[in-house]
């Protein structure tokens, strides 16, 4: 313990320095006392004077208030600088809570992203199963077969929601010209293929709302969902 800690225990709570003013003038008052009762004596007359009693107090009070200017300046700056800290630590607990407020938010959007993308995916994954069947299905050129899309549905329904964006991604379709015929060869291919793109785009915006570092899109454009996203703008006849 230091000095001028051990002078605020003894002190208590106040100002040390409040203490040492008032002890110093409690002396410095006593001197006065004593000095004039040795005027006094030598010469009782002396101290009747208006003129030695206004000067004598004057010389008296002067180094007081000095000394108690001196004390309030120092008073007043330890003041400033605990205020100045309280405010330095008033602003962090607004920045934790600012943080720990936005960490929430988040937190709320992502697992009102994962609810909603599950709903999505199952979406996306009966867009890609109509697309298959009139493609390569038995309403498009008959590479699979009737009981073989009736097996990737009941997948499917099963969770397996991008079974048929694996048969696509899986299959090589270069007899059948390849995937722009695929995908954008009839009508009502393109309509499901477009349809497809701008569901997995507003997936992908809503993504990137609730993950500042895109780490969930990025994971979700590399799913077989996300792959047959990116197939259908590469092949796409309108964008080459």
């Amino acid at each position: 313990m230091t000095s001028q800690d051990s002078v605020r225990h003894f002190f208590g709570d106040r100002d040390w320095r409040i203490w040492v003013g008032i002890v110093i003038s409690i002396v410095w008052m006593a001197a006065g006392v004593w000095y004039i009762h040795g005027v006094y004596e030598a010469d009782p007359a002396q101290t009747r004077s208006i003129d030695a009693v206004g000067s004598f107090l004057e010389g008296v009070f002067a180094p007081l208030a000095f000394l108690w200017l001196i004390l309030g300046l120092f008073i007043q700056q330890r003041e400033l600088a605990n205020n100045t800290e309280a405010i330095r630590h008033s602003v962090l607990q607004s920045e934790k809570q600012t943080l720990a407020i936005a960490a929430t938010e988040m937190n709320a959007r992502q697992e009102t992203f994962f609810k909603i993308a599950e709903s999505v995916k199952q979406q996306l994954g009966g867009i890609s199963g109509m697309l298959l069947v009139s493609s390569i299905g038995p309403v498009g050129n008959g590479r699979i077969n009737s009981e073989q899309v009736d097996e990737l549905f009941a997948r499917a329904a099963g969770g397996d929601w991008s079974v048929f964006a694996r048969q696509f991604l899986g299959t090589n379709f270069e007899e059948e010209g390849g995937f722009p015929a695929l995908f954008y060869g009839t009508e009502i291919r393109r309509g499901h293929t477009e349809n497809y793109l701008r569901t997995f785009d507003r997936l992908c915006r809503l993504a990137s709302n609730c993950d500042v570092d895109g780490i969930i899109e990025d994971t979700l454009r590399q799913t077989a969902l996300g792959l047959l996203h990116q197939r259908m703008l590469e092949h796409d006849p309108n964008e080459n």
